[in-house]
């Protein structure tokens, strides 16, 4: 059996490839279409244009699996790609491309109690015998332990004790940096430090990957 490979795709966005088969999160406005290539599936948390672009869901083939409310702009605004689109709920245990997936929560954190919340959904992924947890944009824990997590590390819609907490309750022993494109290089460094501060005396390792670069 071959190693699993997790390569990070700009912001949000990563790709997970196993014994021939290739699942790519969250392709959004930060994400070069070279990260879909070949992908057996595309899973997607939500509808914030970070998190989904359907410019670059119509140049792949892949079945996406999402939400509802993330079905329904595809409908609207990719149709073809629509009839391609499988809709999961929360909770919800399904099998991408042979890989066993659970959806993880339901709403999007809250970015300002006078804006709307929209729909959100983590996904929990079993490949290569390790649980995977990509929570989109939202910190709702999994009920269930996870070998690696990627964990947002900057946002709109929450503070660096919140993410840093979120990491040391879900307390998987590897952690890799999603949400980045809100710091600048400066900015991502203080928050490196932090977490590292907390998740080392835990025995958690955290991992900031370059865009394109692979664990």
């Amino acid at each position: 059996m071959t190693a699993m490979r997790i390569t990070k795709f700009g912001h949000a966005c990563v790709r997970l490839e196993h014994d021939g088969t290739t699942l790519v999160l969250d392709p959004g406005m930060f994400t070069d279409p070279e990260a879909l290539d070949g992908a057996d599936a595309v899973l997607i948390t939500h509808e914030h244009a970070d998190h989904y672009s359907p410019d670059l869901l119509r140049g792949s083939e892949a079945p996406v699996f999402t939400i509802d409310a993330v079905a329904a702009k595809i409908r609207e605004e990719a149709p073809a790609v629509g009839e391609r689109t499988v809709v999961v709920s929360p909770g919800e245990s399904f099998d991408v491309a042979g890989v066993p997936v659970t959806a993880v929560g339901e709403l999007h954190a809250v970015i300002h109690d006078e804006l709307p919340r929209f729909h959100n959904s983590g996904y929990r992924i079993e490949m290569g015998g390790q649980r995977l947890f990509h929570p989109g944009d939202a910190i709702t824990e999994t009920d269930q332990e996870v070998d690696l997590l990627f964990v947002p590390v900057s946002a709109p819609w929450a503070a660096s004790r919140d993410l840093i907490d979120f990491a040391r309750a879900v307390k998987a022993p590897r952690n890799v940096a999603i949400h980045d494109r809100i710091y600048s290089e400066a900015g991502s460094a203080i928050f490196d430090n932090q977490i590292n501060l907390f998740l080392s005396k835990a025995g958690q390792e955290y991992f900031r990957l370059q865009d394109g670069q692979d664990l």
